[in-house]
């Protein structure tokens, strides 16, 4: 046995403290699919404790009881963890490509596991090690610009976030027409995302509409191909946020992406790691990306703008005279997108009080007061996470139109990514 994992293996017994190991054979006896049960097992006892860890669980009940009945803390986690890194060195290179895609897992659990301790790394490098990426730093002068733009496309006396409020205020659906709205919308995303990915034919989702949450949706992936999709009605929703739902937490995003990885991964590998989605892991950072890229990729900028005006406004019974002037707003509001992270950063740092992040949001992210606070209890509860969406969509749009391809090689490379065990290390190639 080499020194290194001698030592490592030596260091887990005494920090579980007697109890039990999850391998009950030397570590150097175990090959990869042995080394993956243990990890799903250690993940799982980690969910015991951290209940945002473990997004979603399909795999065998057998590894679920195994991890409830161990009882880890965060110690005995850590010392687990650090067995297993030092196990997946020793194997060869067959199997690179899934040991990597462990060892990044277990990479992205460590950091989760000091953030438990609140033990708080600078938010750059947390995100670094659950993500495999950074965010760009943007100072305010960037969204300055932005906020000029949108000034002059809705003038007027009140301050500015004022004034944008007011005017989406036109476009939200009425409570009693949400359902059919986003109904509706989700069908034409799934319609539009089989004419290019063939999908499991159980495949189905289940709607659900929720208050009192951090975030506007969910998609709470159930296995065998079905979803529980949430939808916040804290706030009114606007039009927009109706097909960016049902892209975004259907299809062609997190829905199809976790249908795809359980059928291709789990399902014809055996890859048992694919049977858990640890949130804070490299795999948000895809999910997230192609969860947003997935929108444009269904809906092409002037076929959205039509789907919306002559399908969901009537739906919604809304006004469309002025909606040039609406999706004109919706694509500058775009370019504020990373102001959410900068704040994200510096509150996470401690650099700045939450009434001064929501401050900071009401002006360059245009929030009303009472969605910045929102906002912020988001940053509470994921902290970093917020980059997956505007950085992750920013590197999958970037691979998959590389060279100039067309519709078809953009349908065909988005399916790759999310059907196969694909990383943020991908994007340099």
């Amino acid at each position: 046995m080499p020194i290194r994992l001698m030592i490592a293996t030596c260091l887990a017994v005494l920090a579980a403290c007697g109890k039990p190991q999850v391998a009950e054979t030397p570590a150097a006896a175990l090959d990869v699919a042995d080394l993956a049960r243990d990890y799903v097992v250690l993940e799982l006892a980690m969910g015991q404790i951290d209940a945002d860890h473990v997004d979603a669980y399909s795999g065998p009940d057998e590894l679920r009881e195994k991890a409830e009945t161990m009882g880890w803390d965060l110690d005995q986690i850590a010392a687990e963890s650090q067995r297993l890194r030092a196990a997946l060195d020793d194997v060869g290179d067959a199997d690179a490509v899934r040991v990597q895609g462990l060892l990044d897992r277990l990479t992205a659990l460590d950091m989760r596991i000091d953030i438990n301790r609140e033990q708080y790394a600078p938010f750059d490098v947390e995100a670094k090690a659950l993500f495999g990426v950074s965010a760009p730093d943007f100072g305010a002068d960037h969204f300055d610009q932005i906020l000029a733009d949108i000034d002059a496309l809705l003038p007027g006396e009140a301050p500015l976030p004022e004034r944008v409020e007011a005017f989406r205020a036109q476009f939200a659906v009425p409570a009693d027409k949400v359902d059919v709205v986003f109904q509706a919308s989700i069908e034409e995303c799934r319609r539009r995302t089989l004419e290019h990915i063939e999908l499991p034919a159980n495949e189905s989702f289940t709607i659900e509409y929720v208050t009192d949450k951090s975030w506007s949706g969910y998609n709470w992936y159930q296995g065998n191909a079905h979803s529980l999709i949430q939808v916040n009605t804290d706030f009114p929703l606007q039009i927009s946020r109706a097909v960016d739902l049902g892209c975004h937490e259907g299809y062609p995003g997190h829905h199809t992406f976790n249908a795809l990885l359980e059928k291709e991964l789990l399902n014809d590998k055996g890859w048992v790691e694919y049977s858990l989605y640890p949130l804070f892991s490299q795999q948000s950072l895809i999910a997230e990306g192609t969860g947003n890229y997935g929108i444009k990729l269904a809906f092409p900028a002037e076929e959205r703008v039509a789907y919306e005006r002559d399908v969901l406004f009537p739906l919604a019974g809304l006004d469309a005279n002025e909606a040039d002037r609406y999706y004109a707003l919706q694509a500058l509001l775009a370019g504020l997108s990373y102001a959410g992270n900068e704040a994200a950063r510096d509150y996470l740092n401690g650099d700045i009080t939450r009434d001064e992040t929501i401050t900071w949001l009401v002006k360059y992210g245009l929030s009303s007061p009472e969605r910045a606070a929102q906002r912020t209890r988001f940053f509470d509860q994921y902290r970093s996470y917020v980059i997956n969406y505007n950085l992750g969509e920013d590197l999958v749009q970037a691979h998959i139109e590389r060279g100039d391809a067309d519709a078809s090689t953009r349908w065909a490379r988005f399916e790759e990514m999310i059907s196969t065990p694909f990383s943020p290390a991908d994007f340099q190639q």
